[in-house]
């Protein structure tokens, strides 16, 4: 797949082949989109394990997702930058409230509001790691008692697993995404528990609880 220019504008371009371009990737088993539908069901699995749960989707695209949660009686509230992507989630997803912002503004635009999940996928490898860590540590004030974080990326057990795959895939890497390396993240995010459910090659779901 040919990497892109991942600002507003360059999802704003994008927004119209988005759908079309992750599925080709998906059908030919190769990086980055390997597993994508199996990854999409499984935070749909763990938002629906319980009614009405509600739900932050961080970074919602066309919003496909949002929808599915939403159709099935979850309030959703969907954030991302890229105002034609929230134009095909407002088609997609009439039912979930739509917010233009940047991920890292997303704590602030809510301000004091709370969730029972709050979920990205395919959105948080566009921040740098410690940023991106900044972030979900900061979302742990949005969590309602027993609430999750739930990311479903690419991801890798480690770096060298990371390292593994870039060569794989030479040219076609994109050295502008920031993938999540659950050691690491681990590591660095000691306030929560962090399980995990592999997905593909390079994706997981990643479930993030704060610990006691």
């Amino acid at each position: 797949m040919e990497n892109k220019t991942m600002d507003a504008a360059g999802f704003d371009a994008w927004q119209a082949d988005y759908d079309a371009d992750v599925a080709a990737c998906e059908a030919a088993g190769e990086y980055p989109f390997a597993g994508y539908t199996e990854l999409q069901q499984q935070i749909f699995d763990i938002v629906h394990a319980r009614e009405g749960v509600s739900a932050l989707d961080l970074g919602c695209g066309t919003g496909r997702l949002a929808a599915r949660l939403a159709e099935a009686g979850h309030p959703v509230t969907a954030v991302d930058f890229s105002e034609r992507m929230l134009a095909a989630a407002a088609q997609n997803a009439p039912g979930a409230e739509l917010v233009c912002c940047g991920l890292e503004a997303a704590p602030d635009v809510l301000e004091n509001r709370k969730f029972d999940c709050i979920y990205a996928a395919y959105s948080l490898h566009h921040l740098p790691d410690g940023r991106k860590y900044a972030l979900l540590d900061k979302l742990r004030e949005h969590l309602n008692p027993e609430g999750v974080i739930v990311l479903g990326d690419v991801s890798f057990p480690d770096r060298a697993g990371l390292e593994a795959c870039r060569e794989a895939y030479g040219a076609e890497w994109d050295d502008g995404e920031y993938y999540l390396v659950r050691d690491e993240l681990e590591s660095a995010l000691p306030r929560f528990d962090v399980d995990c459910i592999p997905i593909s090659f390079c994706a997981d779901v990643m479930i993030l609880s704060p610990a006691d």
